[in-house]
């Protein structure tokens, strides 16, 4: 039987260390951690299998509900066992005053099932140490973000220019590259973090469409499938000599993401009323991606980043830069919309290893959005490198 990468026994080894020393830092009496949100058991475990992870400071126990087998073959994960409801937590541990659980992610109906058997009078939240933890990558996670950025950059840049052609729709287009992405070794999703952040395969939006904000908080979107699905494309939609070709679509290896946009112009240009509008903004966008990645280095500070580079954007565009949103780049990894972000109100120096988002885009009324964006890794010496390859020039595709 074929058989996945596994997260190695090493890696999970360190995480869980991690994790304690963290709390221990912040809360040295603290008894019990509950863990059920699949992308943290998958960092923590090797494995999505659902179940619950109870962390003490002498033991870490990853019950599991279903499926149990799965989760045995996935995980190197040191402890391992079968649960058919929670009534297995009951007389196993030392009910602790206050637990620690990720509270953004833990349902009332979760917490009411895990009290009745552990019955802590007090909860807190463990989310932000967990987030502190996966903003810095190991060579493991760098490895597998690199192999994702390349996938990235080989289908972006090179692939896509010849899947575009007259009278394709945007969900088409976009199930095109999604499939250029399995071909060559892309996991095939993308998740976020944020409630409203659906897992998806990306968007692909043709001029005006791309001006169609959503619910999500980012600075593009897209009409959707239908109402009900504002994302991938609008199968109505078909791609015509004019259009701007907006591609916001992820790629990933072994649980980790990387993020691109490519804008490309399909026909003439020159012919487009707001020809020379579209080349300022797109200019704009590309050095502004430079700027940003040259000031993301070791000890700078996330918000003097912003603060500095923000007053730069250009009169006629500073309205519709980043369609209303207030971030220059945003940290990712095992989700799209890590912690921390390049704005306002991050303090802590950035460190080598973490890793960032950079998508400057400029929204243009009746025409659509134009802008860049790759995935850096800060290094110990100079600009943060790209994982994704490069900040195109903007093309014009003709067939």
């Amino acid at each position: 039987m074929l058989t996945h990468n596994k997260v190695p026994k090493s890696e999970l080894d360190a995480r869980l260390s991690a994790l304690r020393a963290a709390l221990t830092a912040r809360d040295p009496a603290w008894e019990m951690v509950l863990i059920n949100n699949k992308i943290s058991l998958y960092y923590l475990t090797g494995t999505m299998q659902d179940g619950v992870l109870v962390i003490t400071p002498t033991e870490a126990t990853f019950w599991v509900r279903r499926y149990f087998p799965r989760a045995q073959e996935e995980s190197l994960f040191g402890d391992l066992r079968p649960m058919k409801s929670f009534r297995v937590l009951e007389g196993s541990y030392s009910v602790p005053a206050c637990a620690y659980l990720e509270c953004k992610t833990a349902s009332l109906e979760w917490l009411g099932m895990v009290r009745k058997y552990l019955p802590f009078a007090d909860y807190k939240n463990i989310s932000p140490i967990l987030a502190d933890l996966r903003a810095h990558k190991s060579a493991y996670e760098l490895d597998c973000m690199r192999r994702a950025g390349a996938i990235h950059a080989e289908v972006l840049e090179r692939v896509t220019p010849g899947l575009l052609r007259e009278g394709v729709s945007e969900a088409v287009l976009c199930a095109d590259i999604y499939r250029a992405f399995l071909e060559r070794g892309a996991m095939g999703i993308s998740r976020f973090n944020q409630l409203l952040g659906e897992d998806v395969a990306g968007l692909c939006a043709f001029s005006e469409n791309g001006l169609r904000v959503t619910a999500f908080d980012g600075p593009d979107g897209n009409a959707g499938t239908c109402i009900a699905m504002p994302a991938i494309g609008d199968n109505r939609r078909l791609l015509h000599e004019g259009d701007l070709v907006l591609l916001d679509i992820p790629s990933g290896v072994d649980g980790y993401h990387t993020d691109k946009s490519v804008v490309y112009f399909y026909g003439d240009l020159d012919r487009h009323p707001a020809a020379d509008r579209i080349r300022r903004a797109y200019a704009f966008c590309a050095e502004f991606e430079r700027k940003v990645a040259e000031r993301m280095v070791p000890g700078a500070i996330p918000e003097e980043i912003f603060l500095e580079l923000w007053p730069t954007i250009p009169a006629e565009f500073a309205e519709s830069f980043m369609n209303g949103g207030k971030f220059l780049a945003h940290s990712i990894g095992l989700v799209m919309d890590e912690a921390p972000v390049i704005a306002r109100g991050f303090k802590a120096p950035l460190e080598a290893g973490m890793t960032f988002a950079c998508e400057p885009k400029i929204a243009l009324p009746g025409v659509g959005v134009v802008g860049t964006e790759n995935t850096y890794e800060v290094v110990e010496q100079g600009a943060a490198r790209s994982l994704t390859g490069n900040i195109l020039d903007l093309q014009c595709i003709r067939e």
